[in-house]
């Protein structure tokens, strides 16, 4: 292929998910929004509730990511029953993993108190997590099925069925939290239910399309699924736990940011929270991007196509890097335009809070280059299956240098919101240099060899 070629090929594999992963985002911030307008009460209680649901959900799709680069080489190389046996123990390592962590969620209420939370939100929260966290099954099953489609390049359909969802929860939240067409108001619970429905309909809708689609019916995924295979399960199990504690270091250093700059005081944690909203949302490229660049990669790899995967590296690379400098153009040139939709045109405290994110939003142009740089080196690392080092490497990176770097530069320097945003990017311009680093030793070999 040449390299015009490869790029065509990313962008046809890497637009759906791109797509997907933005609906999913809207998810989020749809329940946020509708939430906000039955009651602030129940608001907070679903941040904390649903921050809670993140960590553990994160964690636990370290197996469906492992899914992806395997099924990748095993289609590259025309191996059906390869694919089919990962896939399924993909799906029983995360069932069982939901089985295991279903306990923190429905007794949550003593964890978060322990955790410093409020007595009353912690309940709240517990009431909502009691329900959502029976989602946590669907949902990682999902993101198994996810991959699986992806490493197929069967994209099309995971950005479809993902919008699919949004539209399902907004109708079941605007019926179930309000008390709309004819059904009990619920509030927080009723999120908590559509949110449930809303992943369990996903489940179904993506099984059946495996199960009759042309390119996967032939794998017949869930012919005798209940089946051990040893083997298969201990290769998924070894390559995804060091992408779930990955996930785990990546996502937690951004909640402790978020305590630090807690400690400066209100204002500043409100803009941090609607800036980060807003690079998370550019974000969700590269997290596509980089998914993109597993399925290739482990594509090339199943081919022993070393070339390929050079040439593909630098094409995925290329594009992220474009999406790069548009969200840098937007940061630095309308960042006001940016936030103002998160705020009161009436608050006291509007001037006090766009001053302080579009400060943020200036460091964020920085921030957008080392995120990006890492999380597409992971995208190829995990593609050729190299998931252990990149751990150890990321979670040195992040808590090593990025949250003391953070607490030193944003409160014992004085440096406030951008000290803070400095210092995750110092841990992030190190993880994107160690993983490289990584991915330039790891090619050279395996094209050695």
């Amino acid at each position: 292929m040449t390299f015009p070629q490869h790029l065509r090929a990313v962008l046809i594999l890497g637009l759906p998910l791109v797509g997907s992963h933005l609906a999913q985002f809207a998810v989020h911030m749809v329940d946020t929004i509708m939430l906000g307008w039955y009651d602030v009460t129940a608001l907070a209680a679903s941040v904390l509730a649903t921050s809670f649901f993140f960590v553990v959900f994160i964690m636990g799709a370290g197996f469906s990511f492992a899914v992806m680069p395997m099924v990748a080489e095993a289609a590259a190389s025309e191996n059906g029953t390869r694919i089919r046996r990962v896939t399924r123990m993909g799906l029983w390592l995360s069932s069982l993993y939901a089985l295991a962590f279903l306990p923190l969620m429905i007794w949550s209420d003593p964890l978060l108190r322990a955790l410093g939370q409020d007595p009353e939100l912690s309940a709240l929260s517990q009431d909502y997590l009691r329900i959502a966290g029976f989602g946590l099954f669907p949902a990682l099953l999902v993101m198994v099925i996810k991959s699986y489609l992806a490493a197929l390049e069967r994209t099309g359909v995971v950005l479809w069925v993902t919008i699919m969802a949004v539209f399902l929860n907004v109708l079941v939240n605007y019926a179930l939290i309000f008390g709309n067409l004819g059904m009990p108001e619920l509030g927080l619970r009723g999120a908590a239910i559509a949110s449930v429905i809303s992943q369990v309909v996903t489940l179904a809708v993506l099984g059946v399309y495996v199960m009759r689609g042309l390119a996967t019916r032939e794998h017949v995924l869930f012919q005798r699924i209940w089946r051990p295979d040893p083997e298969a399960f201990r290769e998924v199990f070894r390559l995804g736990w060091p992408i779930g504690l990955t996930n785990l270091a990546e996502s937690g250093m951004f909640s402790a940011s978020a305590l630090i700059i807690g400690l400066i005081g209100t204002l500043p944690l409100a803009a941090h929270g609607i800036a980060l909203q807003i690079t998370a949302a550019t974000f969700m490229v590269h997290v596509g991007l980089s998914q993109a660049a597993t399925v290739r990669a482990g594509r090339a790899m199943g081919r022993k196509d070393w070339d390929g995967l050079a040439m593909g590296a630098r094409a995925v690379v290329m594009l992220s890097m474009g999406a790069v400098v548009l969200a840098t153009i937007a940061f630095l040139t309308v960042p006001e335009l940016l936030m103002t939709g998160f705020l009161d045109p009436d608050s006291p405290d509007r001037t006090a809070i766009l001053t302080i994110g579009a400060g943020l939003l200036a460091v964020a142009a920085l921030f957008q280059l080392v995120d990006a740089g890492q999380v597409m080196a992971l995208g190829l690392l995990r593609g050729i299956q190299d998931t252990r080092w990149p751990m150890y490497a990321a979670a040195l990176s992040y808590w090593g240098l990025g949250i003391p770097a953070s607490y030193v530069l944003g409160v014992s320097m004085g440096y406030g919101g951008v000290g803070v945003w400095l210092g995750l990017v110092i841990g992030l311009m190190f993880a994107a240099g160690a993983l490289w680093w990584r991915f330039a030793r790891r090619y050279a070999e395996l094209k050695a060899a």
